[in-house]
């Protein structure tokens, strides 16, 4: 009797166990410079109960991947194409060619195409501004006569920038499309609702951290602690909240409150900065998951909403321009292993994160500073190190990440091996005018992880010839 009941418990959990937090989806990027296979991708999302992906781009490995799998998918149209979506006839050679090309049974879920990525950022000058709306006019237009607009629709997510309350009143109720775009952003909204389309957008605590020294710590997390800011006898605890219901008020302001909202983007990064690291993460994803999981919503949108975390994993290949914490933005490593544990569930399931199974690795040989080199060429490791970070991913080295404590050599150490592991660990890339050398040695400590790369076919770094060739050029330029 006691092995019956210890069956149906392993069989009511192995069914229930594993259920996640409705709506939930990932954002999966993929700008490294080793790619994990998407086929394993896929089944690190399977295997995680993820059933909903937004994408950056509609790139061919990837959707064959998630051919077959059910997973609701978000493809994506990059801010560099808007303009060619400006045509009609393109804009329905593009769904050909990436939506109803995998429309069949078997095929790929399709279930939303976003139209650009933050297009009306301000530190994009409106580059954007003025091919964003036609193009999505285009794309869902062209859905809609290839049959599919009923059930797949078009969005643009947009950064929160595009809404804010004033200086004078900075409260949710005064929540208001930013003044050069609202007449913009009125038009789109209206679209967007003819058309049973939902309003995405991407809302990131930690930037209000990262951007603002006096930004209270705790206001950006969801567990309490911090002073409220009262608005209209409303109490909000928390910067998501207050972010979440200006836009609410700002869709009031243009005639449509009731309008569906998608959180296109929302997470915290691990490292780059000194408010990125594990235990923030963990912090902010526990507090985030418990309350979609309990379908809290804020205090103007009460109820489910639908949310895309970001990322899946880390991205060393990203632009590093808005932050170094740009790169770490995974809750999974650039492998495919969880950071740290998270319950996917909202509700205390304590089901850790599942990393990806079958993931192959280079030799296990780091390319490290070599204590032997002499003295003449020390002078020059400043700018060996700066040539290695120019080329590989440095961010953990820099204040309040990671690597922040490593002395000169490890410093030396960390950025030649990052540049080795990125060049496929060629024998060339291990020299550095004699200042390197290999070893078998982990030279990880603490919180620093000197990582030994995977292989991957989605290597994006030069080839040997090409290596071969920037080494004596770099040796006559730093000469």
């Amino acid at each position: 009797m006691m092995n019956l009941w210890f069956l149906f418990w392993v069989f009511f959990v192995g069914i229930f166990g594993s259920v996640n937090v409705e709506g939930l989806g990932v954002n999966w990027g993929t700008m490294a410079t080793h790619k994990l296979p998407p086929k394993i991708v896929v089944q690190m999302l399977k295997d995680n109960g993820i059933q909903k992906v937004k994408l950056f781009d509609a790139e061919d490995s990837t959707m064959s991947a998630l051919a077959g799998s059910g997973i609701e998918v978000m493809v994506a149209i990059p801010n560099d194409q808007l303009t060619a979506m400006n045509d009609y006839d393109t804009a329905k050679k593009w769904v050909r060619r990436n939506v109803t090309r995998y429309n069949f049974n078997g095929g790929v879920n399709i279930k939303y195409v976003a139209v650009g990525n933050e297009p009306f950022l301000e530190s994009y000058n409106n580059s954007f501004l003025n091919v964003t709306f036609p193009a999505l006019q285009n794309i869902q237009n062209a859905l809609n006569e290839a049959g599919v607009g009923d059930s797949i629709k078009a969005t643009v997510p947009l950064n929160a920038d595009v809404y804010n309350s004033p200086a004078n009143n900075p409260v949710p109720s005064s929540g208001k499309f930013r003044s050069d775009i609202s007449d913009l952003m009125a038009q789109i909204v209206q679209f967007l609702n003819k058309n049973k389309a939902p309003f995405t957008v991407n809302i990131y605590p930690f930037l209000s951290l990262y951007a603002n020294d006096d930004f209270p710590l705790d206001f950006a997390f969801f567990d309490g602690g911090s002073t409220p800011i009262i608005d209209n006898g409303i109490s909000y605890t928390n910067v998501f909240d207050a972010n979440f219901d200006t836009l609410v008020w700002a869709l009031r302001s243009v005639g449509f409150g009731d309008m569906p909202i998608f959180i296109g983007e929302v997470g915290w990064p691990t490292d780059g900065d000194k408010h990125a690291n594990l235990a923030y993460a963990q912090r902010f994803y526990t507090g985030l998951l418990k309350r979609l999981g309990a379908n809290q919503g804020t205090p103007m949108r009460p109820g489910f909403i639908e949310v895309y975390m970001f990322g899946l994993i880390d991205e060393d290949a990203k632009s590093i321009a808005p932050g170094n914490f740009e790169r770490h933005w995974g809750i999974f490593s650039y492998d495919g292993q969880p950071k740290y544990p998270i319950d996917l569930s909202g509700q205390g399931q304590n089901r850790l994160l599942i990393g990806a199974q079958n993931v192959q690795y280079l030799e296990k040989k780091w390319c490290v500073f070599n204590p032997n080199a002499k003295d003449l060429n020390l002078t020059k490791l400043g700018e060996n190190i700066n040539y290695a970070c120019t080329f590989s991913d440095c961010t953990a080295l820099g204040y309040g990440s990671s690597c922040n404590n490593l002395d000169a050599q490890a410093n030396a150490s960390y950025a030649f091996n990052m540049y080795y592991q990125v060049q496929n660990q060629a024998d060339l890339s291990c020299n550095f005018q004699g200042l390197a050398m290999l070893t078998s040695e982990n030279m990880s400590q603490g919180t620093c992880n000197f990582i030994i790369q995977i292989a991957s076919s989605g290597f994006l770094g030069p080839s040997l010839m090409t290596l071969a060739l920037v080494t004596v050029l770099a040796f006559f330029f730093v000469y």
